[in-house]
């Protein structure tokens, strides 16, 4: 893939969990031409494949410019120079719940398809983390299959923070949809690390436990100067977005350099092929998150109160 180290992955495929069979329907064409939005620098092309919304074609174009800001936001640019996106209606029937879904590719070009209920209202476009999530995966490269939850993981853990950085999000829903859904990731009985259980849980919140812990153990270590955030800024200026292909350990190798250390080596190391628990209590009353009946308040003594205030500031 354009002299970047091969993998053996045919095609990158980012997709919310249930979707694996979407794609880009070529039989549906916009009797419109496309829309361009600028991200940045970047554009992204959208085509509306079907359907009329319930909501003005305007509110749906804001509802992506607000994602790409987000994304761009921080990457510290959109992740890839072009992206197309193509809007499905969804068909009478078909839908199984929620109002978006999704799936991205990276072969042929960065490319989105997101499928909106028709009737879906501003207050929910508003409310939408999908897109977002979606346009997070064009900020990672194209590895192996076995390590989707990266890939997964990582859209999971950044989209809140980063509409949250963009008024999109109050930062409290962050900290709380963290401590209510990170369980999910914790291995299980059977489990055999990150890269060989391949369930929705430990895809998706393994992945985004491992980015939280990772996040938390850069930012501890060089006393808040650097973050997940700076990998994620260091491989998008690199080139590595889900158009290439490169080996896990290369974006991890390139991501401790940004920062200085080796946090992202060694926890891969521990977390790849064995399950590593976690004490999550433990680690939210570091931070300094409490979830008191409900209601997530922040404990600015705690010992890792400045971390947690970074990571969405």
């Amino acid at each position: 893939m354009g002299g970047e180290t091969a993998v053996t992955r045919r095609t990158a495929v980012r997709c919310l969990a249930g979707l694996a069979g979407s794609q880009f329907l070529p039989g549906l064409h916009s009797q419109d031409p496309p829309t361009v939005i600028a991200a940045d620098g970047s554009t992204i092309e959208v085509t509306f494949a079907s359907g009329q919304f319930d909501v003005p074609r305007q509110a749906l174009l804001d509802w992506i410019s607000l994602a790409a800001r987000a994304v761009s936001g921080y990457f510290g640019r959109f992740p890839v120079p072009r992206a197309s996106l193509q809007i499905v209606m969804a068909s009478a029937g078909r839908r199984r719940g929620g109002k978006v879904s999704g799936v991205t590719y990276g072969d042929g070009g960065a490319r989105s398809r997101i499928t909106v209920d028709q009737h879906i209202s501003r207050q929910d476009l508003e409310r939408d983390w999908v897109l977002t999530h979606e346009f997070v995966h064009y900020g990672f490269p194209s590895v192996e299959e076995s390590h989707h939850w990266i890939e997964e993981g990582s859209a999971t853990y950044i989209e809140p923070i980063a509409r949250a950085a963009v008024g999109n999000l109050a930062v409290t829903q962050v900290w709380g949809d963290m401590v209510r859904d990170m369980p999910q990731g914790l291995p299980a009985v059977g489990d055999q690390g990150l890269d060989n259980t391949h369930t929705w849980g430990r895809t998706y919140w393994g992945g985004a436990l491992y980015c939280l812990l990772a996040d938390v153990e850069i930012r501890r270590k060089s006393r808040n100067k650097k973050g997940l955030v700076d990998v994620f800024r260091a491989l998008t200026r690199a080139g590595a977005n889900i158009e290439s292909g490169w080996l896990l350990e290369r974006a991890l190798q390139a991501g401790d350099k940004a920062t200085g250390g080796k946090v992202l080596t060694t926890l891969y190391e521990q977390m790849a092929a064995k399950p590593v628990p976690v004490d999550l209590p433990d680690l939210w009353r570091q931070l300094g998150v409490r979830n008191q009946g409900g209601q997530i308040t922040f404990d600015s003594r705690a010992p890792l109160a400045h971390v947690r205030a970074a990571i969405c500031s």
